[in-house]
């Protein structure tokens, strides 16, 4: 992928300055629902409407979407608003269909961007095209497959491009539907500035209480738009009915929505701000030190555990290091799930340090 400005060319034309906003019900389920809602995000100030018009589902059974004359209806909400249309597709006839119903925008789910096969598909469906095309990062938190999937369009002809962050699948137990991971969008945006990153707190929260802060969090993280899934009786909605808000409190919370500024213009601020960037740095610096320190101990231990045939991984001082790291996250008051995170990686990198030391002291009895 390049980073040319091209790709923002379009965000701009739609959006200016302002925070790009997709709106609109999970599935268009009705005519009426649909036209109303439209109306709806329209005055709450969305300038697209997105609806489900096939929906992949994890198990059968479960609302599918009501196909084809769905796009009939987007398009008599698109001639009754004047808002842009947009919907997802995951197969070369979804991308015949929507091109023939004239949608504007369209986005490949986070269920086929894990699979390059069905990207290429796309890709091939969609050369000469002159449409927005958006790709949401797959259900895994893997960004060079994230990459892949807008390279794969890209080279399709398409430089109306721009991605979609709407969290990732977990076998954990948590608060979010799927969990953020904000460091992986941040790394799409820091290797290519240039790409439109729009936030999905839909699927991240999978609980309407929850879209607006995690919104006002990815506005504050520098992303160019969002897209939220609403409709105008979400909890009779046929699918995905938690995660829904209503056109009413999506105008509440684009109203209330902060958008930061680039800079500080005062420069006794900015003056301060480096100070302390400094002795971030100075910290920072101290910390690489003691992991070095830490490292060597580790190879240490490793070298010991050879020389005496004792195993590795060994699970009684694991937990008593994670319960040592929990015990001093909550008498300093850090964020214990973030120390655990934060040691379980120290862990793994250990385990790793200790293969090799053992591997390498194979290779020198052979």
């Amino acid at each position: 992928m390049t980073t040319d400005k091209k790709y923002s060319n379009w965000l701009k034309a739609i959006a200016s300055d302002k925070p790009l906003i997709i709106a609109g019900p999970c599935s268009a389920e009705t005519e009426s629902q649909v036209l109303a809602t439209a109306k709806g995000v329209k005055e709450a100030g969305a300038q697209i409407l997105r609806a489900g018009i096939w929906k992949p589902r994890t198990r059968p059974g479960n609302f599918e979407g009501v196909g084809k004359i769905g796009l009939q209806w987007l398009q008599k909400a698109k001639e009754q608003t004047g808002l842009l249309t947009a919907i997802e597709v995951a197969n070369p006839q979804h991308v015949e269909l929507a091109l023939a119903h004239d949608i504007d925008i369209l986005w490949i789910g986070a269920r086929t961007s894990v699979n390059p096969f069905a990207v290429q598909e796309i890709a091939d469906a969609l050369l000469g095209v002159d449409k927005i095309i958006l790709v949401k990062n797959p259900v895994n938190p893997d960004l060079a497959l994230w990459i892949g999937a807008l390279e794969r369009i890209e080279k399709a002809g398409i430089d109306k491009l721009g991605a979609i962050h709407r969290g990732f699948s977990s076998y954990k137990k948590m608060m979010y539907r799927n969990e953020p991971l904000w460091q992986i969008p941040i790394d799409l945006k820091t290797r290519f500035p240039n790409l439109p990153l729009i936030n999905d707190p839909s699927h991240i929260s999978g609980n309407r209480e929850l879209v607006a802060d995690i919104a006002q969090t990815a506005i504050q993280l520098k992303f160019d738009g969002l897209i939220i899934e609403t409709h105008i009786r979400p909890e009779e909605a046929w699918s995905d009915a938690a995660q829904q808000i209503t056109p009413a409190y999506l105008s509440e919370f684009l109203q209330k929505l902060v958008v930061p500024k680039d800079r500080i213009f005062n420069p006794e601020l900015l003056k301060s701000m480096q100070l302390l960037r400094n002795e971030i740095d100075q910290i920072d610096s101290e910390l690489i030190q003691l992991l070095k320190a830490r490292q060597d101990k580790t190879e240490h231990i490793a070298q010991i555990k050879f020389e005496e045939n004792i195993a590795i991984y060994q699970k009684e001082r694991w937990l008593d290091i994670l319960q040592k790291a929990n015990r001093n996250a909550l008498q300093n008051q850090i964020n214990q799930k973030f120390i655990e995170q934060l040691f379980r990686l120290l862990h793994q990198e250990s385990l790793k340090i200790q293969h090799r030391i053992f591997s390498e002291k194979e290779q020198t009895k052979k």
